[in-house]
């Protein structure tokens, strides 16, 4: 058994050893000499006696061994996965179920009243925490706080607004130490979907007018809206639609309408969390205006129409009149001696041969 003075042993240092690697200073025997002074290590059945440098060589390694093999079991008793989870990587993902849909939002972004799924998912490649047992506690930002063995949690926003969202990982390493916990936080902007599209005012209009059309399109702000008018109804798919950005929710379109009848307004809106497809059927009428006119211009022409018989009619009766007007005067006399006038008018039309005047009599003519 060789036993080695405490008093002798120089510890070894990292400077020390890229001292002495390096061939240039000094030789291999002087290596020796300079590092380790001469020990005596005596034996417990023997005397005394003094080894030499082979066997000195021999007692450095196991030295400089040991304690290096100390180094890494330190190294692998800190780095053990259980006792540490700031290795473990990890990212949230969130599902939303819209009916038979389910959506996946990456984005940070989240629909209102939306029955929602976030799970926590670990990337272990190297399966170092397959049969680790963690705890998962969810605190959702609006004063709810699920926990649980499982990565995943099933909740619900049902107010709009800013939220952190903050996962709390913990393991138990042994049932002697303290449970170790990891806390990741992310942020969630929670919007309202967009699900009602409302006109507000009457479904007819009239032609030749500029109509004033008002829409309530609900949803959290900005919304991407995408309109076109259909004549007739009838798909036409050269005519595309214009696009504009709501940052409310108020839509407001101008149009002009061409002609009557059947008219529909197709209308597309989006948001970051939701979009909607809606149709509105519009009953496009005859101005009155229009009407009128062909009322007066009716009007116009049955004026002109009676205006036309009325001086037909009196030009002719100023004719017959005309041709008729030769009278005779005539004088008889009485026995008082005094005479009577008449005037005798011919009802004969020109060119019309008879008689004027039946004498009666004798004839004064004056």
């Amino acid at each position: 058994m060789i036993v080695t003075h405490a008093d002798n042993f120089k510890p070894f240092s990292s400077s020390d050893s890229h001292r002495k690697t390096r061939p240039d200073q000094t030789r291999p025997q002087e290596q020796h000499q300079a590092s380790y002074p001469a020990a005596n290590f005596t034996s417990a059945s023997g005397p005394s006696a003094v080894e030499g440098p082979a066997d000195m060589d021999r007692n450095n390694v196991l030295w400089v061994v040991f304690p290096f093999l100390l180094v890494l079991l330190g190294v692998a008793k800190t780095s053990d996965p259980l006792s540490t989870l700031e290795n473990i990587a990890g990212k949230l993902v969130f599902y939303q179920m819209e009916g038979n849909a389910t959506y996946v939002r990456d984005t940070g972004e989240l629909a209102s009243d939306v029955p929602t799924e976030t799970m926590f998912e670990l990337f272990d490649p190297q399966q170092n925490f397959s049969s680790t047992k963690f705890t998962y506690t969810w605190d959702l930002g609006n004063g709810e706080v699920i926990q649980g063995t499982e990565p995943v949690v099933r909740f619900l926003y049902s107010v709009s607004g800013n939220y952190t969202l903050q996962l709390k990982v913990g393991v138990d390493v042994n049932k002697s130490a303290p449970a170790v916990t990891e806390v990741y936080s992310t942020d969630v902007k929670v919007l309202d979907a967009i699900k009602h599209i409302e006109m507000k005012g009457p479904p007819d209009y009239k032609v030749s007018q500029d109509s004033s059309l008002a829409f309530h399109v609900d949803g959290s702000p900005p919304i991407w809206v995408c309109w076109r008018f259909l004549p007739n109804c009838v798909p036409d798919a050269t005519i595309g639609c214009t696009l504009t950005v709501l940052y409310e929710n108020t839509l407001s379109l101008n149009h002009t309408f061409a002609s009557a009848g059947v008219h529909c307004l197709d209308i597309s809106v989006r948001n970051d969390v939701s979009k909607l497809q809606t149709s509105f059927s519009l009953y496009i009428k005859r101005s009155d205006y229009s009407h009128l006119f062909f009322i007066l211009t009716c009007a116009a022409v049955l004026l002109a129409t009676f205006s036309f018989i009325t001086v037909v009619a009196c030009r002719r009766s100023k004719s017959q009149i005309a041709a008729s007007s030769n009278a005779v005067f005539l004088k008889n006399g009485h026995s008082e001696g005094q005479g009577r006038i008449i005037f005798n008018f011919s009802n004969l039309e020109r060119g019309e041969r008879a008689p004027l005047v039946s004498l009666y009599g004798r004839q004064y003519l004056s």
